[in-house]
């Protein structure tokens, strides 16, 4: 596997690749990674023969009182762990890379609508941070297919939105979830929970599918498995940010002959903010 930190590298070595036909696949990631990402790894080298994942810790994606500073870093057993997944390129640049001027005078991209929903009206400047940091990874990577993953769906669909409305000519792939054991989705920021609190966290999984067992079963009282569910999460411990159900597509609310349809849920649990989300159609 090949590391590089500097644009001119990866540009030179993609270039190279492309002359020579070859496809490209790309997989974001801001690191302190876990099985979800080497899935996505995996899922990756099925759709190209060459596979170039980043690590950048986004600071424009975090709002003033996130964790940004605190973040886990961990890339040299990030890189140890990509290597073994056999990943051909790592492109880990420094914050000056991506970014060279103050983060205010630097052009922003934002995916207006999308953005505002579920976690984006408790995370003001998280999409338009991701939206950004993306727009750029492709314009340097130039893949052509990247897989992100589907435990934050939210994410995946305004990535789409972007590529589409860009008219980037990427192709966008979804990973899906990997849990625990015990239902927890895998996430960097599981790394926060205390013992008591990992074991508790499963439930915010147990409390999607029993609201999705729920619809199946008939029940199409929105307002009433959201609020349930949410009494659920607060009784075992939880700080509920929301549990909403939404069309798949558009993030929108869902009319009674839609198909596709899910379940999302984002709650604290100590200092780690959870979220997850499951199809209920």
């Amino acid at each position: 596997m090949q590391t590089v930190h500097r644009i001119a590298e990866l540009r030179t070595q993609v270039a190279a690749w492309k002359r020579a036909g070859e496809r490209v696949a790309l997989i974001p990631t801001m690191g302190n990674l876990h099985r979800g990402h080497l899935s996505l790894v995996e899922r990756a080298r099925q759709l190209a023969p060459r596979t170039v994942a980043s690590i950048f810790v986004n600071p424009t994606q975090f709002g003033p009182d996130e964790d940004f500073a605190g973040y886990p870093r961990t890339r040299v057993d990030d890189s140890f762990q990509l290597e073994a997944a056999g990943l051909d390129l790592l492109f880990a640049p420094g914050v000056t890379a991506i970014y060279p001027r103050p983060l205010a005078d630097m052009t922003q991209v934002s995916v207006p609508g999308l953005s505002q929903l579920l976690c984006g009206a408790n995370r003001p400047v998280h999409f338009g941070g991701v939206a950004t940091v993306v727009a750029k990874l492709f314009n340097l990577v130039q893949p052509d297919v990247a897989v992100f993953g589907e435990k934050d769906w939210q994410q995946l669909v305004i990535i789409r939105r972007m590529t589409a409305d860009l008219d980037l000519p990427v192709e966008i792939v979804g990973g899906p979830t990997v849990r625990e054991a015990d239902g927890l989705a895998m996430s960097s920021r599981n790394a926060y929970l205390s013992a008591e609190e990992r074991a508790i966290a499963p439930t915010l999984y147990a409390t999607l599918q029993a609201a999705a067992e729920q619809w199946r079963g008939g029940e199409r009282a929105i307002a009433v498995l959201e609020n349930a569910a949410k009494v659920r999460l607060a009784a075992a411990g939880f700080r509920p940010d929301y549990v909403e159900i939404r069309r798949a597509d558009d993030l929108q609310r869902p009319a009674p002959d839609d198909t596709e349809v899910r379940i999302f849920a984002a709650a604290w649990l100590g200092r780690a903010r959870l979220i997850d989300n499951l199809a209920i159609i």
